[in-house]
């Protein structure tokens, strides 16, 4: 079985190509996704609305930290959006080497164009 912390980059390896059949394995039944801007989005709403949003990115997502403790993984990742670099951080709940919950706290801009 796979640690839970393959499984997040899996799952985010999957959104980043855009392999919706990947993304759906490792989705459990129950998913549950929660962000600033969308509260507790089930696992048909996430593909609906969250997922086909890959190409928005100037580039894909760069993981800073990747810290797995008893199935929860702390994933602190960095990303570039009109020239602009952000960093956000996810906390996943992996079980059963299917993601169950992504909980996602935005950061602000690192860095401005001048």
């Amino acid at each position: 079985m796979s640690t839970a912390a393959a499984v997040v980059q899996d799952f985010m390896k999957a959104f980043r190509e855009q392999d919706r059949p990947a993304a759906e394995r490792l989705m459990a039944g129950d998913f549950d996704f929660t962000s600033p801007q969308d509260d507790h989005l089930d696992r048909d709403a996430w593909l609906r609305i969250c997922f086909p949003t890959a190409d928005h990115f100037d580039a894909p997502a760069t993981t800073l930290q990747l810290i797995e403790v008893d199935g929860l993984v702390i994933h602190r990742y960095e990303y570039v959006v009109d020239g602009i670099r952000f960093r956000n951080v996810e906390a996943l709940e992996v079980r059963g080497g299917q993601v169950h919950a992504v909980e996602v706290y935005f950061g602000g801009a690192v860095d401005r164009r001048s």
